[in-house]
């Protein structure tokens, strides 16, 4: 039997979904035939019943919605109900003008009982009630929600992209999965899609309103005319007849056309929350005992003036002073269950310490004041959170190996727009930012000044200004650098992170490079580590180049150029043929293009002496070490100046001692051996060092 009855299920629930493929096409054939094909009256009473029946639950369904996208099937119902009240206007209009000389009773009972019921029979009251109902439906509720949905459809547009960048941000972060973003950016959509549909939906109950003021005026002149002509009725008989069941078939009309123009604003005017219109209402209305305190002292005011209807007035009085009361007497009564239920907690033992105690140093963190909070909030679109991830791919892609995650916090102790980067748990650097301004960046070569906060430039110390909004296109004219607080923010750490590349490639990060390459190179890294090297001398290798601002990206050719060397051979030795192997990705690094190199030398006399020095390993003497910074700081400025790299070329004997001596204070200046340098390239001096030494 249980078998039977499963049977008996899967056969059914496919033909109920066929059933629900087939209602719309169905409930259009029935609008068309009630254009087309002559409706009897109890045919009619039965689609005016339906279609109050179905404004109301309309109606309900809209109140009883926690968010627009639980009824986002709205628009086209709005578009249904439309059509449907247009075809039953026409559908009674036919059956009026027809059959409306009969009686009352020949259009329907339900047109009867409104136009005789509602209004008493005079037909000058019903097109008074008509008239304001239309007015009501068109002028308020239906204008109204118009212009509530186009807002929102803008707004809903606009922030379309903020919203994927958040649900990406959430995604990279880690916060959330594949399938939970894929369902967030799905509900993103369908929200545009549902406020652009609500904003054309408008225009049908607009529509509608006018329509059924056309509609009325045809009937009623249409009417005189067939009742004065066709069936010999006195003018008074054929308007007093045919204005009554014309006031009728338009309350039948407009009513639930009220009704629903009541849901479409309910439904575009509502704010997202875990509680439906009714409860939003009751609850933040009624919230306050105060409120409704002086309320009632108000209405008693308003009681006690002669002349008023005092007896209304002091029943409302008395009515929202009760509740006033009620709500007091209630929250004093929790607050003394709260305090009599809140006995001393016991002591609780202090467990002890344990390994999960120990939190770990982040390797790299971002730490901001309260006022930079909302760039880092994906709730909040936060741009930073971008351009940090386009920060970390960029290094990735440029230097070699990926950087380890930024993790952000905030830190109440810091001013409100001050930031703090740390590696390793200690600051690196630190700046500020304003939200909402535009740092504008001195060049050198402005045509004119902006007014705002004099600052500096967090990452290469240029003269800057904090600006307003409305300055930025004259800043720019004015030849500034601007950028938004996001982008300063995120340069800055761009900057430290080139900086301090060295102190973040660990053995982890070694690791997972080598295994990169052995997907493709296997026996090669079998043969080089740790056969020819070890994983930390390796390591320290790829430092010492990324402290000379050397890309990592070309593996294969440092493992090829270590495969040739001895297994003994020094790490200076080493370092200085990775360097040569890699010469021609160095040289285009400071000099793309095919051009001449315009560089920096050293004067053939102060070369000798300093390789003297290195040959016998004794030390610079003061004087000539002093000489030497001072002149090579002079040529970096000169070289900087004329728009050139600041680049020195030295005997490949004096590359690496020099290197180290001269980036202690010139960490700008690259110092390359002469064979690193490829053949083809030419090379030409234009600054001296030692020359007058």
């Amino acid at each position: 039997m249980n078998g039977l009855g499963r049977y008996a299920s899967a056969v059914r629930w496919p033909q109920r979904e066929q059933l629900q493929v087939l209602a719309g096409p169905l409930l259009i054939l029935l609008v068309m035939s009630m254009l087309i094909l002559p409706l009897p009256p109890f045919v009619l009473d039965l689609f005016f019943t339906f279609n109050i029946a179905l404004a109301v639950m309309v109606l309900l369904v809209s109140m009883f919605t926690l968010s627009a996208l639980e009824f986002a099937a709205f628009p086209a119902v709005l578009l249904f109900t439309t059509l449907l009240r247009l075809s039953l206007n026409v559908a009674s209009t036919r059956v009026v003008l027809m059959e409306g000389h009969q009686g009352g009773a020949a259009a329907g009972r339900v047109i009867e009982a409104f136009g005789q019921f509602l209004v008493g029979g005079n037909f000058a009251v019903g097109l008074v009630v008509f008239l304001i109902l239309v007015v009501i439906n068109f002028m308020v509720i239906t204008k109204g929600a118009g212009r509530i949905a186009e807002v929102g459809a803008r707004f809903m547009l606009d922030a379309m992209p903020g919203k994927q960048m958040a649900i990406d941000a959430d995604l990279n972060a880690g916060l959330i999965g594949e399938e939970e973003a894929r369902s967030r950016r799905t509900e993103v959509a369908l929200e545009a899609d549902f406020y652009g549909s609500m904003d054309g939906a408008s225009k049908f109950v607009r529509g509608d309103a006018v329509a059924g003021l056309v509609i009325m005026v045809v009937n009623i002149i249409g009417g005189l005319l067939i009742g004065i002509i066709q069936h010999d009725m006195s003018f008074g008989d054929a308007a007093r007849t045919y204005t009554l069941l014309t006031i009728g078939d338009g309350l039948v009309a407009q009513i639930p056309a009220l009704v629903i123009s009541t849901a479409a604003g309910v439904t575009v005017s509502r704010v997202n929350t875990d509680q439906d219109v009714g409860q939003q209402m009751i609850s933040q209305l009624l919230i306050n005992p105060k409120v409704l305190a002086l309320s009632a002292a108000v209405m008693g005011l308003l009681g006690m003036v002669p002349g008023m209807p005092n007896l209304v007035f002091l029943l409302f009085t008395a009515t929202l002073g009760g509740l006033a009361w009620w709500m007091l007497r209630q929250r004093d009564t929790r607050i003394a269950e709260q305090q009599i239920s809140d006995d001393p907690l016991p002591v609780r033992e202090v467990p002890e310490a344990s390994w999960d105690d120990v939190e770990l140093v982040d390797m790299l963190g971002l730490e901001v004041g309260h006022r930079l909070i909302p760039l880092v909030d994906h709730r909040q679109q936060g741009e930073l959170l971008g351009r940090i991830k386009s920060v970390r791919k960029k290094f990735a892609q440029e230097i070699g190996f990926l950087p380890p995650v930024v993790h952000i916090r905030d830190n109440l102790e810091l001013e409100p727009n001050r930031y703090v980067m740390t590696l390793k748990g200690a600051e690196v650097g630190r700046g500020e930012a304003f939200p909402g301004q535009w740092l504008a960046i001195d060049p050198g070569q402005l045509t004119g000044e902006v007014a705002g906060t004099p600052t500096r430039d967090p990452a290469f110390g240029l003269p800057a200004v904090w600006i307003d909004a409305d300055q930025r296109e004259l800043a720019q004219v004015y030849g500034y650098t601007v950028v938004d607080a996001s982008t300063v923010v995120a340069t800055h750490l761009n900057h430290l992170l080139l900086q301090h590349a060295a102190e973040m490639l660990g053995r982890q990060e070694v690791q997972h490079l080598l295994d990169k390459l052995g997907s493709g190179n296997k026996s090669l890294v079998e043969d080089v580590v740790p056969k020819r090297v070890s994983m930390t001398t390796l390591q320290r290798l790829l430092q010492q180049l990324l402290q000379e601002e050397v890309s990592i990206r070309d593996l294969r050719t440092i493992l090829d150029t270590l495969a040739e060397q001895s297994g003994d051979a020094e790490p200076e030795e080493l370092l200085a043929q990775v360097r040569i192997a890699l010469g021609r990705a160095i040289t285009h690094q400071w000099f793309p293009g095919d051009e001449t190199l315009h560089v920096i030398g050293l004067d053939s006399a102060l070369e000798q002496v300093l390789l003297q020095g290195v040959t016998s390993g004794d030390a610079l003497e003061p004087g000539l070490a002093e000489t030497l910074m001072s002149q090579a700081q002079a040529s970096v400025e000169a070289q900087e100046q004329a728009g050139d790299p600041p680049v020195l070329v030295v005997p490949p004997a004096l590359r690496l001692p020099l290197s180290r001596f001269l980036r202690r204070r010139l960490p700008q200046m690259a110092v390359m051996s002469q064979s690193e340098i490829p053949h083809e390239r030419s090379l030409r001096m234009t600054r001296m060092i030692g020359a007058q030494a």
